[in-house]
């Protein structure tokens, strides 16, 4: 049987029982021969220690593989933990190339990295990966692409084999890629020589590290961008003091604040740019952005008739079922679709008007000062638009939202050519009646948003 076991960082402290029962348990030690020293209480006296060099540890699997097959009873050892960096991984491959019957078991210890975050208190509070900066086995290419990797996805970053005589220049190029990422403030924490005697920490930052002042010894922590330190602690949030919204009214202003957050850059005035926000809400495009064109002060316009209980017209009831209910009935405003009403019916069929067309012109007719949002048929904002052209109509505002194919853009167009009543439409062939309700939501609480 071989056993691979850790002994952590170096100091007996750190021996774990399960690895301190497997060495004094063994016939045969095999391991690189400065590792000893932190065992030999622990050896029993009958046993045989083989020591070998750095380079060796294909070497070592081998001469543990001989002498498992011998009937001896057999532990690697390795510092840390030995699945991470150590010598499991080239013990296992061994035997199943060879396809051996032997039991192997590793045997944990505690890593480099977690002495380090235990060390600097709470630096390992979130998401974390770890990066070996030795290319003797691993190309520089992919190693390369595991940094970007890393600090593009802002993950603390535990730092193996950071530097040597002979690979003197990845730290380096390590700082400068992480400085493409990260800010140069970011917590940096160089650990040497963890629990041992020569043990030494030093706290800085990733602009003011130093790479001069890490060696073969040394663990190298980097924060992430919300790492912080206090005193000599390394602290990352977990996110326990940022509780997640529940209620729909929090889940919703999260989703404001989102958006706001990544916004392409604009120079939309403030009541523009809130309806905009809305109307990338509603539809999870962030394209939405440039799809919304408002006269001057329309939203804001809107947002004192609406609070002053002021009517709605709508071509058909979905635009009414996506107004928000609760505006309507703190502010006593009257939505009014007069699609299936009887007049508008019978209007239709006497006139040759499509259904919406009828019912916008007999609303015209007994709301004629109302907020006009159309979110479906171009025909309902030809007719709207035409009347304004003809001075029988002045609402107090249109909204221009209908889909589709015919009409659609000349619609728009006509909208746009009316400079005396304020407007706000979807520009080209897009909108819906979820995009014209979204306007009208956005008039109501022009006071909530937080721009």
């Amino acid at each position: 049987m071989i056993k691979v076991v850790g002994l952590g960082p170096g100091h007996s402290d750190y021996i774990i029982p399960m690895a301190t029962q497997a060495i004094s348990e063994a016939s045969v030690i095999i391991g690189y021969h400065y590792y000893f020293q932190f065992i030999q209480h622990l050896v029993r006296p009958d046993a045989l220690c083989i020591g070998k060099e750095l380079s060796e540890e294909e070497k070592r699997a081998e001469i543990a593989i001989q002498h498992a097959l011998e009937g001896e009873q057999v532990v690697v050892i390795g510092s840390g933990d030995a699945s991470i960096y150590a010598m499991a991984s080239i013990v296992y491959q061994k035997v199943a190339e060879q396809k051996l019957d032997i039991p192997v078991e590793t045997v944990p210890g505690i890593s480099a990295f977690i002495t380090a975050g235990s060390k600097l208190g709470a630096v390992l509070g979130h998401d974390f990966c770890c990066i070996s900066l030795s290319d003797l086995m691993t190309p520089w290419t992919t190693i390369e692409k595991r940094i970007h990797a890393a600090a593009m996805g802002d993950f603390v970053t535990g730092l193996y084999n950071p530097k040597s005589k002979k690979r003197y220049w990845q730290l380096q190029t390590l700082k400068n890629i992480y400085l493409q990422y990260r800010s140069a403030t970011t917590p940096v924490a160089i650990c040497k020589q963890l629990g041992r005697v020569e043990e030494e920490i030093k706290i800085t930052t990733l602009g003011d590290l130093d790479v001069n002042e890490v060696d073969m010894f040394c663990v190298v922590l980097i924060g992430n961008s919300q790492t912080f330190r206090y005193k000599d602690h390394l602290i990352t949030p977990r996110g326990y003091l940022n509780r997640k919204p529940e209620t729909g009214v929090e889940i919703q202003q999260a989703s404001f604040n989102e958006i706001l957050n990544n916004i392409p850059p604009n120079t939309l005035a403030k009541d523009t740019l809130w309806a905009a926000i809305r109307c990338i809400h509603t539809s999870g495009d962030f394209e939405y952005i440039n799809y919304l064109e408002t006269s001057k002060q329309a939203i804001a316009t809107w947002h004192d008739y609406l609070k002053n209980g002021g009517t709605i017209v709508t071509d058909v009831t979905m635009v009414a079922a996506g107004v928000t209910k609760a505006y309507t009935t703190k502010y006593g405003n009257q939505v009014i679709c007069l699609l299936n009403d009887k007049e508008s019916l019978q209007l239709a069929e006497k006139e040759g008007l499509t259904r919406t067309q009828a019912g916008i012109k007999l609303a015209a007719k007994k709301y004629p000062d109302a907020l006009f949002v159309i979110g479906n048929a171009p025909t309902a904002l030809i007719e709207i638009a035409d009347q304004i052209q003809a001075g029988i109509l002045s609402p107090t505002g249109v909204v221009g939202a209908p889909v589709g194919f015919i009409n659609v853009i000349e619609s728009k167009e006509r909208l746009k050519t009316i400079s005396h009543i304020p407007y706000a439409l979807i520009t080209e062939k897009r909108g819906g009646s979820n995009f014209a309700a979204a306007i009208i939501n956005a008039a109501f609480t022009l006071e909530e948003a937080k721009l």
